[in-house]
Parts: C-alpha cells; structure tokens; sequence
C-alpha cells in the first residue's frame, strides 16, 4: 500500500460516508486531511486517517 503525500487527493469512510480530500500533512501512522469548508465557523473541515483507511485518488 502506498503512503500518501502532501496534495494527494484521497478517498475514505466515516459513519457510513464517503469523502474526498486533500492530505495537508503527512504522520507516521496517518495523515491529516482537508475535506470540505464550514462557511459559519469561516474554518476548513480537517479529520485524522490512518493509513490503512484511504486510497489515493487522481482527482
């Protein structure tokens, strides 16, 4: 399984949902993704993967 970098685009679950996202930065045993924007809260929506729980995208 290949480890994502910074920029990748990647494809994983949560509560039953797929998301897409952007790897903004890479750990030892997962990596930190952006996914989306809250327009309330002026802030983008980050969440933690392992990186047994993603695929790498192309888009």
């Amino acid at each position: 399984m290949a480890t994502a970098k910074i920029g990748d685009n990647i494809l994983f679950k949560r509560e039953g949902k797929s998301y897409n996202g952007i790897v903004t930065v890479v750990r030892e045993n997962s990596v930190i993704v952006e996914y989306g924007y809250n327009k309330e809260k002026d802030v983008p929506l980050t969440t933690i993967v392992n990186h047994k729980n993603y695929k790498i995208t192309d888009s």
